[in-house]
């Protein structure tokens, strides 16, 4: 017998804020908030209520709780990271949804080459989904001076494993990494108990997705791929952001971002997948000779004004890796009439090229 239980909208995250609280105050992080109503905006906050960054009380309890002013330059900063995430989210993720989902849920027709096209475009749409929102909502949260935890730090520029994760949903991993590795023993007893402990980490962060093995399996195949970053004492080795200060990357850097992109790729397809054996079936396609034949899919002849859209996503991200997002310091210093022409041109082409409306991912956890 199947129970149909009704959720509300992102719960876990919610459920989260109200862990933190708790187990901060357990720990002697934090006094009690005697007023409720502060205590409420704090676990209800809006802008972040459905999908995160997911806050602790330290960070954002202490901010409801003083008084604000309006600030002219947080708002306008707010604006330009609000105008990014929404060109992410609405012109790279949910066109690329239209491409993925067709492929995906048709996998059985189409060839290897194909589906590994579909796994690209759902790397970007999930990618660009998430960090969408938090975009949005960093951004909304910002026009009413409160700053938020940042959630993405251009993970697909990683170059380990290890690195992509401290770039990947920001507040999930370290929160992670405080209320559970740290409390399990870390890395304090020894090295085995800093392998046991990642691999509880790794496999509970993927039955927080959903209760489908594949969510399981893409836990466990993160996990395995940071093992031996982890037993060779390299997990740290890649902290500061990739070519920082400089155009292009080294080959080592370069062949590290593409190695850490494909085994990410190989993990998304399970998760993207309805369920082990549709996985299976994909993989084994994957790996055949169809992989060598021209990619065909439905709609193909818009595929190229995407991967235009993509490229010149991948530029400005590349560009504004140092920054907090992309296009934070983009146009500045720059005339007024000229800044402000970038940005009625991003918003240009969300209009012009926005997808098919499409609902968040991350609405569903």
């Amino acid at each position: 017998m199947t129970l149909n239980v009704i959720l509300p909208v992102g719960i876990s995250f919610y459920t989260f804020h109200g862990l933190s609280y708790v187990l901060d105050l357990y720990n002697d992080r934090i006094k009690p908030e005697r007023n409720f109503v502060n205590y409420a905006v704090f676990v209800s906050f809006f802008p972040l209520l459905v999908a995160g960054p997911i806050e602790r009380a330290t960070h954002l309890l202490p901010q409801i709780i003083k008084k604000r002013e309006f600030n002219y330059m947080k708002a306008v900063d707010g604006f330009r990271q609000i105008l990014w995430g929404l060109f992410k989210k609405m012109v790279i993720a949910d066109n690329c949804a239209i491409y993925a989902n067709d492929i995906f849920n048709h996998s059985s027709g189409y060839p290897g080459s194909t589906l590994i096209l579909g796994a690209v475009f759902f790397a970007f749409q999930i990618y660009c989904d998430f960090s969408g929102y938090s975009d949005i909502a960093i951004g909304t949260a910002r026009l009413f001076g409160i700053d938020l935890l940042r959630n993405f730090a251009f993970p697909y520029f990683a170059r380990d494993i290890a690195e992509f994760w401290r770039r990947w949903h920001i507040s999930l991993t370290t929160w992670f990494r405080d209320y559970l590795y740290i409390p399990l023993g870390g890395s304090r007893g020894g090295k085995w108990m800093s392998v046991r402990n990642t691999f509880i980490v790794f496999l509970v962060s993927g039955f927080w997705h959903g209760a489908n093995w594949t969510f399981i399996v893409w836990g466990f195949l993160n996990a395995l791929y940071f093992l031996p970053l982890l037993l060779l004492h390299k997990n740290r080795q890649n902290i500061e952001i990739a070519a920082k200060g400089k155009m292009l990357p080294s080959f080592k850097e370069l062949s590290g971002m593409v190695i850490t992109f494909a085994l990410t790729l190989f993990a998304w397809i399970f998760f993207r997948a309805k369920d082990l054996r549709h996985a299976f079936d994909i993989f084994s396609e994957i790996f055949s000779a169809s992989l060598f034949t021209v990619p065909r899919f439905k709609g193909d002849e818009n595929v190229f004004i995407l991967a235009l859209l993509i490229a010149f996503f991948f530029i400005l991200e590349w560009i504004g890796r140092e920054e907090q997002y992309a296009i934070a310091r983009l146009g500045k210093g720059w005339a007024k009439p000229l800044r402000w022409a970038v940005y009625y041109g991003i918003a240009m082409i969300i209009f012009l090229f926005a997808g098919k409306e499409q609902t968040f991912i991350y609405f569903q956890f």
